[in-house]
């Protein structure tokens, strides 16, 4: 996008990382938006039709949501990293009446999204400003072992902050997990997919159950993409595998059991200590118009 595009479209310097907040129309879809943060995309939301999904990470989570207890049936959800709410807007189309909580660090970001791309206000949805990790420590005790779905998907501008990916973060999630419950974490990298498999590796140091899914070159480390891990306290149901694989975007692959410890090799688990953030990608892996 050019300057004298972005300057076209709603925008906020957001005051805590100085990033810039832009929101842009699909050219391509009418209806559709998406907020872009220092250049990168962070979101996309249809407005006249919040059940559908754009990009391939956020479906492949939508389809996780999807198989959570039954067709429709209301989910109590707590969302790390609110954007312009895509996945609030997509639990709400798709199970009315759900409980949700979003905890995002800017603000100034979600009063942007207020303005501009207004959700739906009967949705029993509060949003909380401050940092998600010391969010966690201050939500409803009610909210402990009672929460069906946590989504992790935090980013400043293009990367994940490392205090967000320890050992010790994740501790603070699992409590939160009903007995069905998962957590969902999008997870940025590129080839040789270190981060990825620390990320995998500390997962599993803290749930008992966790699969990965993704495309199949971006799991090869051929190229920059996302890799969606679910963790849960409870068995994967082997029939959420094939459906999660049926669902797509394809060519999908879910990685679990040996496989997943294959990828993990020896991958060390996260800490506070040595967490990192997440890799920048390249400068050709988003590209906002000329």
């Amino acid at each position: 996008m050019s300057r004298g595009e972005q300057q076209q479209h709603p925008s906020v310097t957001l005051k805590l990382s100085g990033h810039v907040a832009v929101i842009e129309p699909d050219r391509f879809t009418p209806g559709s938006f998406q907020l872009i943060v220092d250049g990168t995309p962070q979101s996309h939301v249809n407005v006249e039709h919040p059940d559908e999904l754009f990009f391939e990470y956020v479906q492949r989570i939508g389809h996780v949501i999807d198989l959570l207890g039954e067709p429709g049936e209301p989910i109590t959800a707590v969302h790390l990293g609110g954007g312009a709410l895509t996945l609030p807007r997509y639990v709400e189309a798709t199970r009315p009446g759900s409980r949700q909580q979003v905890v995002e660090l800017e603000s100034d970001l979600i009063d942007l999204v207020r303005a501009w791309l207004p959700w739906d206000k009967r949705a029993q949805l509060r949003v909380r400003h401050g940092d998600a990790r010391e969010v966690l420590g201050k939500l409803p005790a009610g909210l402990r072992g009672a929460v069906d779905l946590v989504v992790v998907d935090i980013f400043s501008g293009a990367r994940t902050p490392a205090h967000v990916t320890s050992r010790e973060f994740y501790e603070l999630t699992a409590p939160l997990l009903s007995p069905r419950g998962v957590l969902t974490v999008n997870v940025a990298d590129g080839p040789g997919l270190a981060f990825a498999r620390g990320q995998a590796a500390t997962l599993s140091a803290v749930f008992p159950h966790v699969i990965g899914l993704a495309e199949t070159q971006v799991l090869k480390g051929r190229r920059f993409g996302n890799i969606v891990f679910v963790a849960a306290h409870t068995p994967i149901d082997l029939d959420w595998v094939q459906r999660l694989l049926a669902g797509g975007p394809h060519p999908a692959k879910v990685i679990q059991g040996a496989e997943l410890k294959q990828f993990m090799a020896a991958a060390s688990v996260s800490t506070d200590a040595t967490a990192t953030p997440s890799p920048l990608p390249g400068r050709t892996v988003f590209q906002i118009g000329n």
